[in-house]
């Protein structure tokens, strides 16, 4: 990437933006496989209802190949060029996707395995792009612009995947749901070229206020790697510990919520069709999303230069007040529809319903947004520059390991219900106790390990300017 002159020169949009696009089309894909789960079942299974049990199947195994890949894999993020692997990603990933529009359509468990498959290719090279933007971003954004940039990458995301479930939802209804995986496949193969011919590789440790000024040199290399020692004094410090145990509580939740939610109001006797629901999508969540991931990220980044615990404060308030606004979905009084009225857009504007759900979601959204801003830059502080992408990895790997649990979790209480929503969501509500406990806790021992990290690389300097 260009060279790093100054902290307040650096432009990390221009820097990033073929990624921003790479990680959007990556989102639309991802996006397709988990937001239209009632009309691909219908895809494998015409005429039935919604397979709910396979659907969550293929949702975790999605979830849980990244988590183990980027377990496995990981400490390559580390040790090797983040631009090298981004570019293999896009690839594989790509071509997995491409590969989903030849499906044979109602083929029922045929047509399942086939998706199944590739489903799973897309996972597992999914597993390394998160750590690969965490190394790369670590290198790149000044730290008191970290929340900004994972607004902004958010907002991509979730812009590119809310557009790509309306898009997609539309071709799907109308019996073009292989142009939708075909161009997308595409869209994730031509920005990986464009990425390899327009961004180089930073060093390591170029954004840490100790090597800052000795990195400019271009004889000096932060070259240093993890070890077993150095791994007990900072990659198991209390604060990581905390922030990998919680994710696996808050993403068995998180990962039920949107299951639930198009299974809830897509199927009888609701009916809202999917294409309706991504307009909802669109209008509120979108919205959402935006005042969350720009406006709130300011704010952290502004609070956290004055008082670094700020950010905890604000990610045990995002679990809180995002998963229990998530919840009340489920209490909302849905209309009995018909499959024309859950189609007619104007109608369902006219509901009062509609209005409290698109409500509940902007909030929901904008309030659990601050623990996605928020707890990236925590770990990259308390953490060195050559673990970066493993303590990620680790971190990926139980999130995942949570959201790949929370839709056949979902999916067998439902059953063992009786499709009982309400009763359903109280089980898995129970899930943000730990988190809020933990993240609590790592009050008192953040600054403490942030700390630790800088008097590790001051160390470092030393070392380096005595080479």
């Amino acid at each position: 990437m260009s060279d790093i002159r100054s902290e307040k020169k650096v432009n990390f949009n221009r820097i990033f933006w073929p990624l921003y696009f790479l990680n959007g089309f990556q989102s639309i894909a991802w996006g397709g496989i988990t937001f239209l789960i009632v009309p691909l079942s219908r895809l494998m299974w015409p005429g039935e209802t919604t397979h709910a049990l396979e659907m969550g199947i293929l949702i975790s195994t999605l979830s849980w190949a990244a988590s183990v890949s980027g377990l496995l894999f990981g400490h390559y993020v580390d040790k090797h060029s983040r631009k090298k692997i981004i570019i293999l990603i896009s690839i594989f990933r790509g071509f997995a996707i491409l590969m989903l529009g030849f499906a044979m359509e109602g083929g029922g468990l045929t047509t399942w395995g086939y998706f199944l498959f590739f489903v799973a290719v897309f996972g597992i090279f999914a597993g390394l792009s998160w750590p690969s933007v965490i190394s790369l971003s670590n290198d790149v954004v000044p730290k008191e612009r970290r929340s900004r940039f994972f607004g902004i990458y958010e907002i991509i995301r979730s812009l590119t995947m809310t557009f790509g479930f309306l898009i997609g939802a539309l071709l799907v209804q109308t019996g073009l749901w292989r142009q939708y995986f075909w161009s997308t496949g595409v869209g994730i193969l031509f920005f990986g070229f464009i990425f390899a011919i327009h961004n180089n590789e930073p060093k390591r440790g170029a954004q840490q206020e100790e090597l800052v000024d000795l990195l400019k040199q271009d004889d000096v290399i932060y070259d240093f790697q993890i070890n077993r020692e150095m791994m007990r004094r900072t990659m198991l410090s209390k604060t990581n510990v905390v922030a990998l145990i919680e994710g696996i509580f808050t993403w068995i939740l998180m990962g039920s919520i949107n299951f639930l939610i198009l299974n809830l109001i897509q199927n009888e006797p609701h009916n809202i069709s999917e294409f309706s629901t991504s307009i909802f999508m669109v209008i509120f969540g979108l919205t959402g999303g935006i005042f969350g991931q720009l406006g709130l990220a300011r704010l952290s980044d502004r609070l956290a230069i004055k008082r670094m615990k700020v950010r905890i404060y604000m990610i045990i308030f995002a679990i809180l007040g995002g998963i229990i606004t998530f919840a009340t979905f489920f209490w909302i009084p849905w209309p009995h529809l018909t499959i024309e009225q859950g189609k007619d857009i104007p109608f369902l504007m006219t509901l009062p319903t509609i209005w409290l759900m698109g409500t509940m979601f902007f909030f929901s959204r904008s309030i659990f947004s601050l623990y996605i801003v928020n707890q990236s830059p925590v770990l990259q502080q308390i953490n060195l520059p050559e673990a970066q992408g493993q303590i990620i990895s680790w971190n990926q790997f139980l999130e995942n390991l949570g959201r790949g649990i929370g839709p056949s979790l979902s999916g067998l209480i439902l059953v063992a219900t009786q499709f009982n929503y309400q009763l359903t969501i109280l089980f898995l509500t129970l899930c943000i106790l730990p988190g809020v406990v933990l993240w609590t806790m790592a009050i008192k021992w953040y600054p403490q390990d942030s700390h630790n990290i800088k008097n590790i690389l001051s160390e470092r300097a030393e070392t380096l300017k005595s080479k």
